[in-house]
């Protein structure tokens, strides 16, 4: 073996992509050295073809052809000479910041409830059908009392409901389904003492019947009765 014409990663170029590999990259470069166009642009299409089968999950990516296409043109430092059906990057739009996104700020009026709450109450009080606005109502009620629950793990009653609605619509929405939220009841600690693990009627299940309960010994002999083993009959 001629160790002095192995290649090694330290003495290579840098790899500019490594979801791609080393081949790939070797095929871009030999591919910017082709001098005739269309036997250029062939070669950039199987390229093309090769990098989307290595990588098939970006299959599942919406216009997925479009970024290996800008990859392309990325592995090759934006000096490819080929046609693309894509607008062609460059180092300048790659390299442009996106504009930041605006963080939305809201501030609830009862920030106990949240804010969609809010916007469902505002929507309920717009609706002009009587049908839908009471169908809002009860459901704004509904989630009224189901949050009151989680919160303090405990049943509220219907007319608190009602007053806090009617003061936070100004007396607009009303309510007349019996919004029903199930109880909320502490875990019991430990088993349910049903069917034998607790004491129920002296024992449960295993309670001991008679004097020896079906114990056995060490010896593996039955204790019922106090007997030993039955002699047989001969």
């Amino acid at each position: 073996m001629d160790i002095d014409n192995m290649e090694y990663n330290t003495t290579r170029n840098h790899l500019t992509m490594r979801e791609y590999g080393r081949h790939v990259q070797k095929m871009v470069e030999h591919t910017m050295t082709i001098e005739d166009p269309e036997r250029r642009q062939r070669n950039a299409q199987a390229v093309i073809e090769l990098m989307g089968f290595l990588n098939p999950h970006l299959k599942n990516v919406e216009d997925f052809r479009h970024k290996l296409w800008d990859h392309l043109f990325l592995i090759s430092d934006f000096t490819l000479d080929v046609k693309s059906p894509y607008p062609i990057p460059t180092r300048e739009t790659l390299k442009a910041k996106p504009d930041p996104i605006p963080y939305p700020k809201r501030y609830p009026k009862f920030s106990h409830l949240g804010k969609n709450l809010e916007v469902i109450i505002n929507k309920a009080l717009k609706e002009e059908n009587p049908e839908k606005k009471l169908g809002f109502a009860n459901a704004v009620a509904y989630y009224m009392k189901l949050a009151y629950n989680n919160w303090h793990k405990e049943i509220v009653h219907d007319d608190a409901i009602q007053s806090e609605l009617s003061s936070i619509t100004d007396g607009q929405l009303t309510f007349t389904n019996t919004p029903f939220v199930k109880a909320f009841r502490p875990q019991q600690e430990g088993r349910d003492n049903r069917g034998g693990y607790g004491k129920r009627g002296g024992g449960g299940k295993f309670q001991q019947r008679g004097g020896g309960g079906g114990q056995r010994r060490n010896d593996g002999r039955d204790n019922r009765g106090g007997g030993g083993f039955k002699k047989k009959r001969y």
